[in-house]
């Protein structure tokens, strides 16, 4: 692909117009943010509602303004790495999905998401088998993100190794509007978004359209996209109210350019595989979601939360080399929850406490074809129905042991059942089921030591099965590979929160989590498979400040040290692992910002993120291709907004990588033939405008 000089010419002059008008007087004002002390922030993340400074965990929490304000708003990352104990991979391969992982959990996802539970408006993106795709998020019409960042199988049962809790937009509270915004960039980069909300009376509505077109950095990594995204809300009463959520998906094409060996990079960054090219890696994706909600906070003296949903998926993709590797299925997901929240007095000790139940079932129609080196279907390797079902019973209290100590204690139980039935036949009836019951346990303690100072410590157990994916027989068989098991963990944190004066707001939390039986990937013939890693160990330091520096100056700090290691493992060919580094995750990330905000409106936010080097393969060997080195990449964004004739009109600009960095945006781990590296792109420019009416 060759850079289109001319396309970057004309965002250097919209860039140094939008400079130009820098000092022009304003014509509106806005927010005022005379009053530097940071806000209260209420998390229900944690299943009981508390105040974050009341939750003996490591909690943080993404307000609006951190996640629109001049982003481009694709991906998660943008937003979520100024949260300590989160690592990011594979931002630009939207054929793959963006990987996240937290405290390790979901680092060995060769392709979306695994070991962290997402939630989307109370309603879950993560299947019952622990997978989870989060291409249908809209992060245009995000409100808040809360991050639970240590393992919570007590609150969500499997594949809980964090919590990512999305809330949208509802319209609640705010006067009816639409607002028309459009990007262009590099790259042949086009986004579009519309958006219409308000409330009147008992109604209120948040609908989004988003329309994406992205040609990408590398050779074939074009993606067109369309989301749709919609809360509806009534309130029948004062206490009762009823909430709708609608969401669709329609990527037409998201394209796979595949991983490089070093040497392909040093020739060309930006040249897909010669099978992905030839394949046309990628894939195509139908989804639709209708979620119901329903809260009552006037039941006996307490609330009462009940939600149901279900979700159609459609899926179509080619992996990046010839075999058994054109996959489709035909996907239901549903289920529903229902919570009730209540006071009590035990002992003399005042308690609030939290019961409820939750039930889903994810029904896969999959069928997975063979195509040769020119693209040609040759046969059916695998044709399936795969169903898995999963049903929780949870009950959490809170104790307030004196005006200053809180008891948090949780339990919970869970039934987790897989079943494939095999209809292909051709090597005998693979069919199967494995059926999996867990508890879980916490014990969490917090301590207000100073009415600006919060102390806390909790212990933890959780467990992940493998999902259907990682289930795949490396014989070529279908049904179970029977050698892998489920994942179990340990868990103990100690923290501290606080503010040390009315502007710096401080976020420590040590951890140190064992793993038995972790599952880690590995490839053959271009394909993933997976095999139990004995134990593994992981500790870590996380920290975070903000300080808000001036009324107009916000300054935010991030930095994680983590200790991931093999504690124990020999692998299928006998290769001893233990003692070495857990491969694709750094030992040090670190995130910086500073924020400048005026308060009629314009905004110039820098930031930087870095991550150390890490490891390509289990066996971490010596030599260029098994690590991918340090790096630090610095962005800018840039903003001001105009209120003519009555309306908003809001201009944005924006640079990725601006010191124009070489780095790896993911590491494809333990891959065949030295095919780790997926290039980021280099230096990006962007521009936007949004106009607003009312």
């Amino acid at each position: 692909m060759v850079h289109d000089h001319r396309s970057s010419s004309r965002l250097f002059m919209l860039c140094s117009a939008l400079l130009a008008a820098w000092s022009a007087p304003a014509t509106f004002a806005s927010d005022s943010r005379s009053d530097a002390r940071l806000d209260t922030v209420v998390i229900d993340t944690t299943r009981l509602s508390r105040a974050l400074d009341d939750t003996p965990a490591a909690v943080s929490r993404v307000g609006r303004e951190d996640i629109a304000e001049g982003r481009q708003q694709l991906q998660l990352a943008e937003s979520l790495s100024r949260v300590p104990g989160l690592y990011f991979q594979n931002s630009d391969n939207f054929a793959q999905g963006q990987r996240i992982s937290a405290r390790g959990f979901g680092a060995r996802a060769p392709f979306g998401i695994r070991g962290l539970r997402i939630r989307i408006d109370g309603i879950p993106e993560t299947l019952p088998d622990g997978q989870s795709q989060v291409d249908a998020l809209d992060l245009d019409s995000a409100a808040e993100i809360t991050v639970l960042r240590g393992p919570s199988s007590v609150l969500y049962g499997n594949a809980s190794g964090g919590v990512i809790d999305v809330t949208s937009r509802d319209g609640r509270g705010t006067a009816s509007s639409a607002v028309l915004r459009g990007e262009y960039g590099e790259n042949g980069y086009r986004k579009i978004n519309a958006q219409l909300g308000g409330s009147e009376r008992e109604f209120s509505h948040h609908v989004s359209l988003t329309d994406l077109d992205y040609d990408g950095y590398r050779e074939q990594s074009a993606v067109q996209q369309q989301r749709m995204n919609a809360r509806i809300g009534l309130d029948l009463t004062p206490s009762r109210r009823l909430g709708v959520v609608l969401t669709a998906l329609n990527t037409d094409d998201a394209q796979d350019p595949g991983g490089l060996t070093r040497a392909q990079v040093r020739a060309d960054r930006r040249q897909a595989t010669a099978n992905a090219v030839s394949l046309n890696a990628g894939q195509q994706v139908r989804q639709q979601r209708f979620g119901l909600l329903y809260d009552d906070a006037s039941v006996a003296g307490g609330a009462l939360s009940a939600r149901t949903f279900f979700t159609r998926r459609e899926f179509v993709q080619q992996l990046p080399f010839p075999g058994s590797s054109l996959v489709s299925y035909d996907r239901h997901f549903y289920g529903a929850g229902i919570d009730y929240t209540g006071y009590l007095n035990a002992l003399g000790l005042p308690q609030r406490y939290i019961i409820g139940v939750e039930a889903e079932r994810q029904e896969d129609d999959r069928l997975r074809r063979t195509v040769n080196p020119a693209g040609a279907i040759t046969g059916i390797a695998g044709d399936e129905f795969q169903s898995a079902t999963a049903a929780g019973l949870f009950l959490q209290t809170d104790t307030a042991l004196s005006d200053s100590l809180t008891l948090t204690l949780g339990a919970r139980a869970d039934r987790v059942r897989l079943a494939i039935d095999d209809r292909l036949l051709a090597n005998g009836d693979d069919s199967g089921s494995r059926t999996f019951n867990e508890r879980s346990y916490s014990a969490g303690l917090l301590w207000r030591a100073h009415p600006e100072h919060q102390l806390f410590a909790n212990v933890s157990n959780a467990f992940e099965t493998p999902t259907f994916t990682e289930f795949a027989n490396p014989d070529g068989s279908g049904g179970f590979n029977d050698t892998v098991t489920p994942q179990k963990t340990r868990s103990a944190e100690v923290g501290a929160r606080g503010t040390l004066h009315p502007g710096l707001r401080y976020d420590v939390a040590l951890f140190a989590i064992r793993v038995r039986d972790e599952i880690t990937p590995y490839e053959d013939n271009g394909r993933t498979f997976y095999e139990n890693a004995a134990r593994t160990e992981r500790n870590g330091l996380e920290v975070g400040l903000t300080h808000a520096t001036t009324e107009r100056v916000t300054l935010t700090a991030a930095w994680t040290w983590a200790s991931y290691r093999f504690g124990r493992f020999e692998d299928r060919n006998g290769n001893d692992f233990s003692g070495n580094r857990l491969p694709g995750l750094p030992q040090h990330s670190v995130f910086l910002e500073s924020a400048w905000r005026h308060e009629q409106g314009h905004f110039v936010v820098i930031d930087t993120r870095f991550a150390s080097d890490v490891f390509t393969n289990n066996a971490n060997d010596p030599g260029s291709d098994a690590s991918a080195g340090s790096y630090a990449v610095a962005n800018a964004r840039i903003g001001r907004r105009w209120q003519p004739f009555g309306q908003t009109l809001d201009i944005h600009a924006g640079v990725n990588n601006i010191f124009n960095r070489d780095y790896f945006s993911n590491i494809r781990v333990n891959a065949n033939n030295g095919q780790y590296f997926e290039p980021a792109p280099d230096r990006m420019l962007y521009t936007g405008l949004s106009i607003s009416f009312q």
